[in-house]
């Protein structure tokens, strides 16, 4: 059976530079053009009972997006699970309703901060928890994500307690291009900037000695460390970096909302990111994002089904996952390695 993603990448090294250059852009383009897609057809059929196409795109599809590139970065590159991802994605949330509510700060102002903070937590949890692995590593993250919620929760005088805070603003105009709830495709052209950069620093890093250092420890961390990579520092920076992308992620997302509560950030959150990483393909960026896209709007769009929706998207979850037990679009190393153990 020909392999999809394989022939897609033979034809991709058989393109010169110009070729490449003009289908990245057409690709662009096109998802730019997406929020208008449901406007396209005689009838709205992309929209989901609750909000259009256009808010569905930008919250949970984008952000999902964002999240699990962050949280690939972690899980795919470097081998080590990640449980309570949505922590980070919480801390910048709430810099932004702070900084803007209390300090009137733009979401401009405020980004680096959330990034800042996401990533100085990133390195408290990191110090301690990345010395240990597996299922020990796994229970410590979780454990962190509940105790931000919970700390979050607890903090009335600061972050409003379970009431949460509402009116924060939404991001200024940029060249001319209005962030408001009237706009939610201005949203997604933001969202997808965001992407962009973390999908072009990813591949960057991935070329340079982290990303070599990062395959080596997910491949097998004693061999790594006794050919002399310092597998604390190098899974430290996965963490952080991973981090500092869920913390824009929620900068983002406050800015959109501009109301935040604790509800929003339960540990069924990471989860569900996790579910994106692993059923879009762990380690493949481009199966990080398919998977990501199908697992947050496919939900939303059976909404109508009610309850029934949660059975029949995990019945879908778990035919899939024996069907396709590498993703969706598996890297191109773990799907050799599946091949050789079958034969």
């Amino acid at each position: 059976m020909i392999n999809i993603r394989d022939k897609g990448a033979e034809i991709w090294e058989n393109w010169n530079r110009p070729t490449r250059v003009i289908f990245v852009l057409s690709t662009i383009t096109i998802i730019a053009l997406l929020p208008f897609a449901a406007a396209w057809g005689p009838t709205s059929f992309l929209d989901t009972p609750i909000t259009s196409f256009k808010n569905v795109l930008v919250y949970p599809v984008g952000m999902f997006v964002l999240m699990a590139l962050g949280l690939n970065i972690v899980v795919g590159k470097s081998g080590l699970l990640d449980l309570g991802y949505v922590a980070f994605f919480a801390i910048g949330a709430y810099s932004q309703a702070i900084l803007s509510t209390s300090f009137g700060w733009s979401t401009w102002e405020a980004l680096p901060v959330g990034i800042g903070l996401a990533m100085v937590s990133g390195v408290l949890l990191g110090l301690p928890a990345l010395r240990l692995r597996g299922d020990y590593l796994a229970i410590i993250t979780l454990g962190f994500g509940e105790i931000v919620r919970i700390v979050i929760l607890n903090s009335r005088k600061v972050t409003g307690g379970p009431d949460g805070i509402a009116g924060i603003k939404n991001p200024p105009a940029i060249f001319g291009l209005e962030f408001d709830l009237f706009h939610p495709e201005h949203f997604f052209w933001l969202v997808g900037v965001m992407v962009l950069l973390v999908i072009w620093m990813v591949r960057r890093f991935t070329v340079r000695r982290p990303g070599r250092a990062w395959e080596a420890i997910r491949q097998d961390e004693d061999v790594a460390s006794l050919m002399g990579v310092n597998t604390l520092v190098y899974k430290l920076w996965s963490f952080v970096i991973g981090a500092a992308v869920g913390g824009a992620g929620g900068v983002l997302y406050a800015s959109k909302v501009m109301v935040i509560s604790p509800d929003m950030f339960k540990f069924e959150v990471s989860v569900l990111i996790l579910a994106c990483v692993v059923f879009g393909g762990i380690g493949n960026i481009w199966g990080v994002v398919l998977g990501a896209s199908l697992l947050a709007y496919i939900p939303d769009r059976i909404r109508f089904i009610s309850d029934a929706r949660q059975v029949i998207f995990g019945l879908v979850l778990i035919i899939m996952m024996n069907l396709r037990p590498d993703g969706l679009l598996p890297r191109k190393k773990r799907e050799k390695i599946s091949e050789k153990r079958k034969k």
